[in-house]
Parts: structure tokens; C-alpha cells; sequence
């Protein structure tokens, strides 16, 4: 089991310690580092100034969202910062929901996975650079030649040479078939829940996984003697996203809960979460599912739920401690 240190997008404000807290999990032997983006910052950004100041640690966006730029996009800057990085960069992609992709970056967000498969599709041929590169899929045609085009556009082959023509891709999925295309096209995982007390719900989709890939898992770890009190933060974060991250039918987050045998309880969490009763919402959340997904508790409890989670296909836990205390504790308990 491997861990790694999530940082997440920004709130209001970048954090203050993210380049001393990053080399102390790199010393004390975390084996990545993620950055995401949603409508603040963005995911390159601060991983390249980690990179600037770190040495063997890998460097993970999760996610860089697939509607924030083209697909060669998104190739040029992984590729980039893996130059930059000798090697470290690991590409996590996900396509975020409608609110987002239609609503701040002004793209379709019809027919996700067609998307995501034609986006991974290029990513890939880019790197290889095999020669000029063309695409006639249904959503990033390449050269393009429909409305407004000059008839000039000429297949281009990407003219820096990667350092690695296969920059690991994790993808962000959460839905059956999503997973499933994730365990064949991509190189990892990155669920934002997983319960490895429930480890039947994905076992169908991951059954074709080739061999070496990951699953990163974000998991709350907190060590505390107070188990209800370390999961609310937890229950928070369900609370928001199961009740009001997407529209009622339109949530995956929501179907994902129900999936997991909690189905009354997730429609229960965002009828409330739409009525404007967001602490009733909160206190909705199981805490047997909360708790199921995070490692909260005295350092004894766990270690003895850390086997559950070795028991199970998860090959990273990404946790996301905010002091040099915490992060040693973590490594101690995990990699000890």
C-alpha cells in the first residue's frame, strides 16, 4: 500500500505550507502528489512548482478536467512538466458534471465516455509520435474543417520529443460503464469513494484491468479518540457532493451512494440538500458508510481497518494531512 498527498484545488486562497508539507511526505517516503482544478485554480500550475522543489515524489493531477482544454492541450503540458519533473508525471483526467463543463468552461457535456475514449485516443498518439497527427472522431477532429474553418489546418507531429512516450493516464470515474472503459483504456484509477468493505460493487468492472494498474483512492485519514467527531468532516464532504454536486437524475455522486447499498439514505441527503436544509442533509449521512470510506480513529483501530483496505484491489491511499505531524503519523501507521 502506497500513499499519497492530495492537495486538492484551491479555496479562496492557496495554502500556505504546500512546498514544505510536500517534501516532508516525500522524506518520509509518499509516493505521489495531487493537485486538481474546478473553476479556481488550475491543476498544472501548482504541480510544476512542486515539482521545481521536489526530487523523486510523482506528480499527479487529479483531476485536470478534460473540458478545460484540447486534448493536445493537455498532451503538451504533461508532457512538459514530465521533462521538467525527469519522469514524474502521472496525467489524472475526468470529465466533472454538467454545471461545470457546460456552465464555466461553455462545452457540451453530452456522451462523456465517447469523449473521454477520443481524448485519451490522442493524448496517446501525441506522445507516441509516430507522425503527424490526425483525428476523425466525433469531437476533436483534427485538422478541423467545419464551420469557420480556412482550409489550412495540416496534420502536425508534436514537435518537442517526450521524455516518455507513455505518460501514465488515471482517469476520474465513477459510474459502471465509466469504470469499466477506465479499467481498459486507462493506466489507473482515481474513485472518489471506495469502500473496500464493498469491494463486490466494482469487482465486475475492473475484471479486465491489465496488469500494474493503480488504484488511487482519497480516504479521510484522521487519527483521533473521537470516531463521530473525526468523521463530520467527512459527512460534510458526502453531505455536499451527494446532495448538491449535479441536478436531481443527474448526480453521480448520488447513484454512486445508492449503488453501494445506501440508496434511501443518498435520495434522502440531496431532497434535503435542494430544500436548503444543508446541516440536515449532513447529519442524514450514515455514519457507517462515512466510515466505511475514511480511516478515522485511535491509531489501534486503524491499523486493523488499514488490512481491510490491503485486502482489497486499492494500491494508494491519497490522504491529505495538514501538518508534518499528521503526515509522519500517517506514513508510520501506512508504511511502517
Amino acid at each position: 500500500m502506497k500513499l499519497g498527498l492530495v492537495w486538492g484545488y484551491w479555496p479562496a486562497q492557496p495554502p500556505k505550507n504546500m512546498v514544505e508539507l510536500t517534501r516532508e511526505a516525500e522524506a518520509v517516503g509518499f509516493d505521489s502528489v495531487w493537485t486538481a482544478e474546478s473553476w479556481g485554480s488550475d491543476a498544472f500550475t501548482p504541480l510544476t512548482w512542486i515539482a521545481a522543489h521536489t526530487e523523486k515524489i510523482r506528480l499527479g493531477t487529479g483531476v485536470a478536467q478534460l473540458s478545460a482544454r484540447t486534448p493536445v492541450a493537455t498532451a503538451m503540458a504533461a508532457m512538459t512538466l514530465d521533462h521538467l519533473s525527469n519522469g514524474r508525471m502521472i496525467l489524472g483526467l475526468g470529465v466533472s458534471g454538467p454545471q461545470v463543463v457546460e456552465g464555466w468552461y461553455g462545452r457540451p457535456s453530452n456522451k462523456p465516455l465517447a469523449r473521454t475514449r477520443e481524448y485519451v485516443d490522442i493524448i496517446r498518439k501525441a506522445l507516441l509520435r509516430e507522425g503527424p497527427l490526425t483525428n476523425d472522431g466525433e469531437f476533436y477532429p483534427m485538422p478541423y474543417t467545419g464551420e469557420g474553418s480556412s482550409g489550412l489546418g495540416k496534420p502536425l507531429k508534436i514537435m518537442t520529443h517526450p521524455l516518455r512516450s507513455e505518460i501514465p493516464i488515471f482517469l476520474g470515474a465513477e459510474g459502471p460503464k465509466n469504470v469499466t472503459q477506465t479499467a481498459e483504456i486507462a493506466d489507473g484509477w482515481l474513485p472518489l469513494y471506495y469502500s473496500p468493505f464493498r469491494q463486490e460493487v466494482y469487482a465486475e468492472q475492473l475484471a479486465s484491468a491489465k496488469p500494474g494498474f493503480e488504484i488511487s483512492s482519497l480516504v479521510t485519514f484522521n487519527v483521533t479518540d473521537d470516531v463521530a467527531t473525526g468523521l463530520w468532516p467527512v459527512k460534510a464532504t458526502l453531505g455536499f457532493y451527494i446532495g448538491g454536486m449535479g441536478a436531481k437524475g443527474q448526480n453521480y455522486h448520488t447513484k454512486l451512494m445508492a449503488r453501494m447499498g445506501f440508496e434511501e439514505e443518498a435520495y434522502k441527503i440531496q431532497d434535503l440538500f435542494f430544500a436548503g436544509k444543508r446541516d440536515e442533509a449532513i447529519a442524514a449521512v450514515p455514519d457507517d458508510f462515512a466510515d466505511e470510506i475514511s480511516l478515522v480513529g485511535p491509531a489501534a483501530r486503524i491499523k486493523e481497518r488499514l488490512e481491510v483496505w490491503r485486502s482489497s484491489p486499492v494500491t494508494s491511499l491519497m490522504i491529505a494531512p495538514r501538518g508534518p505531524e499528521a503526515l509522519r503519523l500517517a506514513a508510520d501507521l501506512v508504511l511502517g
